[in-house]
C-alpha cells in the first residue's frame, strides 16, 4: 500500500484511518448483509439501521433536543443557502439579518437575497474578514425571519466561540466546518447544516438539524426537493439519497464516540493541535504573518502568510519533502493554510510545527 500523508486539505479532507480500514473490509459485502454499501437498496432494512444509527449518534454527540429534525441533503453548503431562503424568508414579509465574516457568508447571503430582503449587521471586508465582531456589537432585527452567520470561515481562518443572543429570532448557522469538532448548544438554533467533507465524511452529503416550529414556516408550495419538510416527513429519503456518504458519515460519528470519547474531548484534543501550530507562528519572530487576529484564530484552519511569495512557494515544496501536503492558501487570502480537522492525527501536526520552526530557522 502506498504510503499516506498527512493530508492538510481544507475539503475534502482527511478522514481518520479506522474509518477507512472499516468501510475498506466492508466494501464488498456489509456483515449480514451479502452485497456492497455501494449496492444496498435505500429502502433496505440494512440501510434502515445505518440511517438511524447515523441520526441517533448525531443527536447523541451534539445533545440534540427533541423538538428537532435530523435530515440528510444533498448539494452541499451552497443548496442550502437556497433552500434556508426558500423556506424560512420567501413570502414570509420580513428580512433577514446576516453577519458577514468572510467567503462563506458572503455566498450565503447572495443566494438568500434571491428569496427575499437580506440586511448585513456586520461585514468584516474593510480588513479582509480578518476578524469577527463581538456579539454586543450586532444590532439584530427582532422581527427579522432568522439571524444567519457562518461558524468557521475555512478560507479565512476565523472562527466564532459561541453564539449571539437572539431570542425570538431563529439563530441559522453553516457550520459547515467545525461541525462535530466541539460541543455546541444546539437549543440556540432554529437550523443549523453543513456539508460533511471538513469534520463529518465524504462530499456528497449535508446535514440539517431543524427545529420543529421552523418548518411550519415554509410556504406550502415549495418543490419538494428543496422543502425540509419533505425531507423529515420520508426519512431524508424523498428520493435516493447519497448511501454510501451517509455510511461513512456514521462510521465517523461511530469514531468520534467510541474512539474518541466525545466531542469534548475531539474539542480539546482540536484546541491542543491548533496551539501547536499558532505557537510556531508566535515564536517566529513574525517570520509567519497571520492572517486572523489572535482572539479570532479558527481551530480548524490556520492561515498565515511568509515574507515573500518565494518563500511560501520553497515552504510548500520543503514541507511535501515530510509528506505534508495541500498546504497552499486560498487564492484571496494568499499564503499558506494547514487545516487541521477533527481526523487529522497528533503527529501530523507535530510534524508541521516541527517543520514551520526549522524553515523559519533557516530561512529567517
Amino acid at each position: 500500500m502506498t504510503q499516506r500523508v498527512f493530508n492538510f486539505s481544507p475539503g475534502p479532507a482527511v478522514l481518520p484511518l479506522p474509518v477507512l480500514e472499516q468501510a475498506q473490509r466492508e466494501m464488498l459485502s456489509l456483515p449480514g448483509v451479502g452485497m456492497s454499501v455501494l449496492e444496498i437498496s435505500h429502502r433496505s432494512k440494512a440501510f434502515d439501521a445505518i440511517l438511524a444509527e447515523a441520526q441517533a449518534s448525531i443527536k447523541q454527540l451534539l445533545g440534540v433536543p427533541d423538538n428537532y429534525r435530523i435530515v440528510f441533503l444533498q448539494g452541499g453548503a451552497h443548496l442550502q443557502f437556497t433552500m434556508l431562503g426558500m423556506n424560512f424568508l420567501q413570502g414570509s414579509g420580513k428580512t433577514a439579518d446576516f453577519v458577514l465574516t468572510g467567503t462563506w457568508g458572503n455566498a450565503a447571503i447572495k443566494e438568500v437575497q434571491k428569496q427575499g430582503p437580506t440586511r448585513v449587521v456586520w461585514d468584516g471586508k474593510d480588513e479582509n474578514y480578518s476578524y469577527l465582531p463581538a456579539w454586543s456589537e450586532l444590532k439584530l432585527n427582532p422581527d427579522a425571519a432568522f439571524a444567519h452567520f457562518t461558524s468557521n470561515e475555512t478560507i479565512q481562518g476565523i472562527q466564532f466561540v459561541g453564539e449571539p443572543d437572539t431570542d425570538a429570532v431563529p439563530l441559522v448557522c453553516d457550520c459547515s466546518s467545525d461541525f462535530l469538532s466541539r460541543p455546541i448548544d444546539v437549543e440556540r438554533y432554529g437550523l443549523i447544516y453543513a456539508c460533511a467533507q471538513k469534520n463529518a465524511g465524504i462530499a456528497g452529503v449535508t446535514v440539517a438539524i431543524v427545529r420543529d416550529d421552523m418548518l411550519s414556516r415554509a410556504p406550502k408550495n415549495l418543490p419538494g426537493m428543496l422543502d425540509y419538510g419533505n425531507f423529515v416527513k420520508n426519512d431524508s429519503r424523498p428520493n435516493t439519497p447519497p448511501v454510501f456518504a451517509i455510511y461513512i458519515l456514521n462510521l465517523v460519528c461511530r469514531w468520534l464516540r467510541d474512539d474518541i470519547g466525545g466531542l469534548a474531548k475531539m474539542d480539546a484534543l482540536n484546541r491542543h493541535k491548533a496551539n501547536l501550530v499558532y505557537s510556531a507562528i508566535d515564536d517566529s519572530a513574525s517570520f509567519y504573518r497571520p492572517h486572523a487576529r489572535p482572539d479570532c484564530r479558527s481551530q480548524m484552519n490556520a492561515t498565515f502568510r511568509l515574507p515573500s511569495e518565494e518563500l511560501e512557494k520553497s515552504f510548500i515544496d520543503d514541507a511535501k519533502k515530510l509528506q505534508l501536503y495541500d498546504l497552499k492558501g486560498h487564492r484571496s487570502v494568499g499564503g499558506i493554510r494547514a487545516s487541521i480537522y477533527n481526523a487529522m492525527p497528533l503527529i501530523g501536526v507535530e510534524t508541521l510545527a516541527s517543520f514551520m520552526r526549522d524553515f523559519a530557522k533557516r530561512n529567517g
